[in-house]
């Protein structure tokens, strides 16, 4: 039982979080569990993804550096981020309720902790109560963090008027670069890289923190 909670409670404080952020007009909970939904079933075809392409690495990468790019990279953010996009835009692009910026935060949050959730509670019954608490405060926060660059450039794309494609790519990129460079920052273990690990975290929270508010201030729904 203190293995569920603690492989949930970090998923549902954040998602509660996100939720209170969208302060103007909230999205319907049916269909946010839905996005959380589409999270975790999207954890079947990643790992028949993730293990594909692990396959071609040792014919790609040599040694521990490239092997810690190639894993970081191309196994976990890429396959993982595309299909978190692919299920974000599946759900909502042509929803009715997308009908601000913001929303494309939230979708994408909720989707990206689906994953999260699946993937928490399979590391924290396989590693027990230690790697829970650790990655209550590391691991579930930047799945969240990666959603938020996700659905910041995907709300941006959904209501551009023009140049909607180039944000539509940011909306796979910007998560799949941060996403990998997260992973690598831990896969390397060499050891003034590993330094960089919680000042890369706070620049994150940082970053998401003012792509939130700025979309939260620009809301058409804040003056009404």
């Amino acid at each position: 039982m203190n293995l569920l909670l603690i492989s949930v409670a970090p998923i549902a404080i954040i998602l509660f979080y996100v939720y209170y952020r969208d302060k103007y007009e909230k999205e319907p909970l049916a269909l946010l569990g839905k996005g959380l939904l589409a999270g975790m079933i999207i954890t079947i075809p990643i790992i028949f993804a993730e293990k594909a392409v692990s396959s071609f690495l040792p014919h790609i990468f040599n040694g521990k550096i490239g092997y810690a790019f190639g894993d970081a990279f191309l196994v976990a953010a890429l396959c993982e981020e595309a299909f978190k996009l692919l299920a974000v835009y599946i759900l909502v692009w042509k929803n009715p309720n997308f009908n601000e910026r913001f929303d494309g935060i939230v979708y994408a949050v909720f989707v990206s902790l689906g994953f999260a959730l699946v993937e928490n509670i399979m590391y924290v019954f396989s590693n027990g109560m230690s790697t829970g608490i650790a990655r209550a405060f590391t691991a579930v926060p930047a799945h969240a963090m990666f959603g938020i660059m996700m659905g910041y450039y995907l709300g941006l794309a959904k209501f551009s008027k023009g140049g909607r494609l180039p944000l539509f790519v940011m909306a796979f990129f910007v998560p799949f670069l941060v996403h990998g460079i997260y992973d690598f920052i831990l896969m390397v273990q060499i050891n003034w890289v590993l330094i960089l690990f919680f000042p890369f975290l706070i620049y994150l929270m940082h970053k998401t923190n003012g792509k939130m508010t700025e979309l939260n201030n620009k809301s058409i729904f804040r003056y009404r």
